[in-house]
């Protein structure tokens, strides 16, 4: 065991014994969880064009904010290709949490999803050391609306979802699923490409923007309460004005050569980050 490991093993069980007053155990409990996330982060398992977007996305600072812990039960909604998979998984792994990738409908005959899915799968299977207890399981209106036994999760955590939803009138009915799942007292966090406030929301969401207040009043509807918003993944170069959307910037560059590096210069989108809870009672 390396010595960095020693001390991380020190300070969890520091953080879990009675012999340090409530407040000294909650430093060294998120001195703990801020030592995992830096080993995750700088794992060997990632994927090197992941790594190079941390800039834009704050990993650790983000996944903080909303309240992440190691022993945590925690559901990431619509995994994706897994870049934040890469960060929670051994994070949880080795704090003896739990993480659940909810994501598409294994039933569905979509290419795409099929595509995604054994792609995501793969990614696990190449590296068990670090995603061998990740529990692969579906979370897609309106086919698989129950991923997890109700009230079993800590956390939930979804980025970038909730314009994919808006289309098919999936953004309320895949939050009260996310709802349900959480325990009462249970967090949800939230990122989000920010839309402006001088235009009306487009309930298509189109561009791929949300507008923050709108995404507010739409979680609140379900039950939630917010709780923080962070501007950790603000960035105020993005003009949300762009012919092709969201997707015009980096990492998507849809226009492909043309005006690429005022896109690149611009960076990802402006992103509001909100956690918000489920009452306890």
């Amino acid at each position: 065991m390396s010595a960095r490991h020693w001390a991380l093993a020190a300070t969890l069980t520091l953080a879990a014994t009675g012999l340090l007053g409530a407040p000294d155990r909650a430093e060294a409990a998120a001195r703990a969880v801020e030592i995992m996330l830096d080993d995750a982060i700088a794992g060997d398992h990632r994927v090197p064009a992941n790594r190079e977007r941390d800039a834009w996305r704050h990993p650790k600072e983000t996944l903080l904010f909303f309240g992440l812990e190691p022993g945590m039960t925690v559901m990431e909604v619509w995994p994706g290709g897994g870049w934040y998979t890469e960060i929670l998984a051994p994070v949880l792994r080795e704090g003896g949490g739990r993480l659940l990738a909810a994501s598409w409908d294994p039933a569905s005959d979509s290419d795409y999803v099929k595509k995604a899915l054994a792609g995501y799968q793969a990614k696990l299977e190449a590296r068990p050391d670090v995603y061998d207890k990740v529990e692969v399981t579906a979370l897609q209106y309106p086919t698989a609306m129950d991923p997890i036994a109700p009230g079993s999760v800590d956390l939930v955590l979804t980025f970038r979802n909730i314009h994919n939803w808006m289309p098919r009138d999936a953004a309320r009915p895949m939050l009260e699923a996310m709802f349900k799942a959480l325990k009462p007292g249970g967090l949800l966090g939230v990122v989000e490409h920010r839309a402006s406030t001088d235009q009306p929301q487009d309930l298509q969401a189109k561009s791929g923007y949300v507008r923050e207040d709108y995404a507010v009043e739409l979680i609140e509807s379900v039950g939630f309460r917010l709780e923080a918003a962070s501007e950790v993944n603000a960035n105020p170069a993005d003009t949300r004005d762009y012919e092709g959307g969201v997707w015009t910037l980096p990492p998507s560059l849809r226009h492909g050569e043309r005006d690429r590096e005022r896109f690149l210069a611009i960076g990802e989108s402006d992103r509001f980050t909100l956690r918000f809870r489920k009452p306890a009672e």
